[in-house]
Order: structure tokens, then C-alpha cells, then sequence
């Protein structure tokens, strides 16, 4: 059998997650879930169960493409929000790798600024 590759790209925030998995040019999406198409309840988009759950049902559309082996690049919101990925993180690159996928490489691709935007809270921040 021969191996195919393709890229899952997963959003990770404290609120969601969201895994895409694309071919290797990046270009074409094979697969697709959110956090809101596995739970009915806001609270648990952005927990560990839901990106389980969440990555195991990309896994399962990605396989029925042809898909053997992923890169996978992690993404927190960035910028002027947290570069920090959410809980959701780690585990939807454990289920990937449980699904039957050969993990070829990590990476975070969280967009950082270099000096762009102002940050909000004004000139002396969020008085509590």
C-alpha cells in the first residue's frame, strides 16, 4: 500500500478546537471538524474529551481519502490574544496517532506580532 501524506492543522483555544487535515499542498481540505459538531454544550468545546472526539472524526473522513501520514501544525489564536494553545491541543495529536496515522512532524504555527497591533485595556490595562 502506499503511503499518502496530508497536513492536520488543529486550532487550539481555551474556547474550541478545530482540526482540519488537508493534502500536503495545503491547498485542498480532505477532513473538517469543530468542537460544536461533537458537543451540544459551549462549556466543553475547548476540553480534552471534545478534541478527542473532535480528532478521532477527522481521522475517520481523512482515512476514506486515502490518508496514511500527517504533519500536523498547532495553532493558538496569536496576535493579541493568547499564544498559548488551549487543553485541546495535546490530545487531538494523541488521537490522530491512535487513529492509525504515522506522525511525521509538530509544529506550532501560532502567528506572533512584531509590533502590530495595540493590545486592548488602554494606557494602564484592565482595572479589576
Amino acid at each position: 500500500m502506499k503511503e499518502k501524506w496530508g497536513i492536520a492543522h488543529i486550532f487550539s483555544s481555551s474556547n474550541n478546537t478545530i482540526v482540519q487535515i488537508t493534502d500536503i499542498t495545503g491547498s485542498e481540505t480532505l477532513a473538517i471538524c469543530s468542537g460544536g459538531m461533537v458537543s451540544d454544550k459551549d462549556m466543553n468545546k475547548g476540553k480534552a474529551f471534545t478534541a478527542m472526539k473532535v480528532a478521532r472524526k477527522a481521522a475517520e473522513k481523512a482515512q476514506t481519502h486515502g490518508i496514511t501520514n500527517l504533519h500536523v501544525k498547532i495553532r493558538a489564536p496569536g496576535g493579541i490574544k493568547s499564544k498559548m494553545p488551549g487543553q485541546g491541543a495535546q490530545p487531538a495529536v494523541r488521537a490522530l496517532a491512535r487513529a492509525g496515522f504515522r506522525i511525521g512532524s509538530i509544529e506550532d504555527v501560532t502567528p506572533i506580532p512584531h509590533d502590530g497591533c495595540k493590545s486592548k485595556g488602554g494606557r494602564r490595562g484592565r482595572r479589576v
